[in-house]
């Protein structure tokens, strides 16, 4: 009965602490997501200009990505990162911008999940 009184208050204290941060800044994702991917990550503004100087071409626009739920948000956005590699590799590029992203609370205990929109490209 006490290792089972242990276990419940490990677990509480591990959501607890699990569930204390549901997102990131922006600053904190555009400077952790471009280090999780193995596809380059441009701005939106690189993107315009490499398209108009032809040494990149949009393969797919606005993907939406609803990412599987990690244990933390810095999982959340690995999984992302793992996400965005493998559609930019289904799509045939080496690229993505990153347009938009949000942490939607899924449930009454305030889990969230990620949500992220992005292009795909190829380039040279």
């Amino acid at each position: 009965m006490i290792k089972l009184m242990k276990l419940n208050l490990l677990i509480g204290i591990i959501m607890l602490f699990a569930s204390c941060a549901t997102s990131m800044t922006p600053i904190q994702v555009n400077n952790t997501l471009p280090t999780l991917t193995k596809s380059k990550f441009i701005s939106q503004a690189q993107a315009e200009e490499a398209v108009r100087t032809n040494r990149c071409k949009y393969l797919v626009k606005g993907r939406n990505y609803t990412v599987p739920i990690g244990l933390t948000v810095k999982d959340d956005l690995k999984n992302g990162a793992k996400g965005i590699d493998e559609w930019v590799t289904i799509d045939g590029g080496n690229t993505y911008v990153l347009i938009n992203y949000k942490w939607i609370t899924v449930n009454n205990d305030g889990a969230t999940q990620l949500h992220i929109e992005f292009d795909t490209m190829l380039c040279e």
